[in-house]
């Protein structure tokens, strides 16, 4: 069992770049698959990224392919999520959850979610 906690959203230009962070306790983090997702108002929550408990294997979706990067560190029960080259469709709650169930972008295979941290991209 792990509980992601994540930081490090805030306000940004567009353009401009942030790093999340999820740490999550439990001596297994590095059994389970690491995902970011994200909920603009008034829309459903929709899938970021993810990274194998490897933390070689990620996946991403096609709009964040190319500008927003995945990484952990299991010795520090960390992973992150580098955000470059935002724009203002990128505003959302950005949430960390954790799967055994590998590289799925599905939220119903996530069971253990954050809190969230909100992330703002003006124009």
């Amino acid at each position: 069992q792990v509980q992601p906690v994540e930081s490090g959203g805030g306000f940004v230009q567009a353009g401009g770049s942030l790093r999340l962070s999820c740490a999550a306790s439990g001596r297994t983090f590095g059994s389970y698959a690491m995902g970011w997702f994200r909920q603009a108002p008034g829309k459903e929550r929709e899938f970021v990224a993810v990274s194998h408990w490897n933390g070689v294997s990620t996946s991403y979706a096609d709009s964040v392919k190319g500008r927003f990067a995945i990484s952990r560190d299991n010795a520090k029960n960390t992973v992150y999520l580098q955000m470059n080259s935002l724009k203002p469709e990128d505003t959302a709650v950005y949430y960390c959850a954790a799967t055994l169930k590998g590289l799925s972008s599905g939220i119903r295979d996530y069971d253990y979610w954050g809190q969230g941290t909100q992330v703002t991209v003006s124009s």
